[in-house]
């Protein structure tokens, strides 16, 4: 099987520091970032064989009884577990168990788009054969703390293995570069399947039916489910990609990733920016544009001030139906991120999951913890200008990401 001719919908590893304006190019070719990718070209997925052994370029083996299995892919440097005690895929295999190996990040929207599937098919097969054991490989430094992860499990009912990969070893071991991935790992040791991004979940559960049956399991009477790929907005043409707040992941002298022209002149820095689309309403597609006090640190950019007024803000124009934010807070008091689309507040049939209206009819979030937060859910797909502002400092943007799902975020 090969995934070449389907749209991949998913997030990429992107390359810190400078960026030649010729990679760039050929970047904006290549990436699905998280929750932008419905437009990457199909000649722009990856290859399905995982080709890489573990770190130390040996294979790793288990005996049990009189058996003994292989496997070139196995667990590396793993910091911690959740839900269970330490475990190799090596270990699991031997026990005779389908493996199925899915690379995530708790603040990744492709990733959580994806966990309802996964939930389906531990309920049905984890007594069938199959071992799921999910490796939290960070994008962000706040997401290695194993509280923010563990918070992450329970509240999205993630019952199954997971490991903390912190350091990216395992991730390097399987040669992965996607959030999500899914890596399927057969009795034999022997990679079976491999997906990356969302969709294809009637294919990807096929292939597992069919390892777990070359195992000498019975799934024949378990139903399989009918989501082939969620349902898209027939009217989206064009969704914005993921936007990045820090200077790691929008570095460009041309400023290709964010907007204004001093965000480049150093990093680590604090500038009073002034928005001058603000009168005229344009702006600029793809960027995202700021007001006020901010610092642009490697992960993020910073509310450097607290302010009184809401004159501090970011603003975009969003081509989508759905919009995120991924936002970890500076200091421990939690503080409120006020919401307006095209210049007003919102209304209860537009607002994300996490936005509440207070007395004055005014939309917020308020941010207790470093996560996603689902902003904006609009009826239909369109164009829209989505305004953020908050007069706490502990206010940092890291992500901001994209949909036009008819079935949400």
């Amino acid at each position: 099987m090969t995934i070449a001719s389907h749209i991949f919908t998913g997030r990429i590893v992107l390359m810190r520091g400078f960026v030649s304006m010729a990679a760039l190019a050929a970047l904006a070719l290549f990436i699905a970032a998280c929750g932008g990718g419905d437009e990457a070209p199909a000649a722009s997925t990856p290859p399905t064989e995982a080709t890489a052994a573990p770190s130390d370029g040996e294979e790793s083996t288990t005996s049990t009884g009189n058996r003994t299995v292989k496997s070139a892919l196995e667990v590396n440097g793993i910091e911690g577990w959740i839900n269970t005690d330490p475990l190799t895929i090596s270990g699991l295999v031997s026990d005779n168990k389908v493996v199925l190996v899915d690379f995530w990040t708790y603040t990744c929207v492709n990733c959580i788009r994806t966990f309802p599937f996964l939930i389906e098919w531990h309920d049905k097969y984890s007594d069938h054969g199959l071992a799921i054991l999910g490796i939290h490989a960070p994008e962000f430094e706040f997401e290695k703390i194993r509280a923010n992860v563990e918070n992450a499990v329970q509240e999205n009912g993630l019952a199954w293995a997971h490991g903390l990969d912190n350091k990216m070893d395992t991730w390097r071991a399987f040669g992965n570069r996607y959030w999500p991935a899914k890596y399927l790992i057969g009795t034999d040791g022997q990679l079976k399947y491999s997906h990356f991004g969302e969709g294809e979940y009637v294919e990807t559960e096929l292939e597992i039916r069919r390892a777990l049956a070359e195992a000498g399991y019975d799934v024949a009477d378990i139903p399989i489910g009918q989501v082939e790929n969620q349902d898209r907005d027939l009217t989206a043409e064009r969704v914005t990609r993921e936007l990045y707040g820090g200077v790691d992941r929008n570095y460009s002298p041309a400023g290709l990733y964010a907007a204004q022209d001093d965000y480049y002149l150093r990093s680590n820095s604090t500038v009073e920016y002034v928005d001058t689309w603000a009168d005229s309403g344009e702006y600029p597609p793809q960027q995202w544009v700021i007001n006020g006090l901010w610092r642009n640190e490697r992960e993020a950019i910073v509310h450097a001030r607290d302010s009184e007024n809401l004159e501090d803000y970011i603003a975009l124009r969003m081509d989508a139906r759905s919009a995120n934010v991924v936002i970890d807070p500076q200091g421990p008091e939690p503080f409120n991120v006020f919401v307006e689309l095209d210049g007003r507040w919102m209304n209860p049939e537009e607002a994300g999951e996490d936005v509440q209206f207070d007395s004055q009819g005014r939309s917020f979030m308020n941010i207790t913890e470093g996560r996603m937060y689902k902003v904006v859910e609009a009826p239909s797909f369109g164009q829209y200008l989505l305004k953020l502002s908050s007069d706490s400092k502990n206010f940092a943007i890291f992500a901001f990401t994209f949909g036009a799902y008819t079935d949400g975020f």
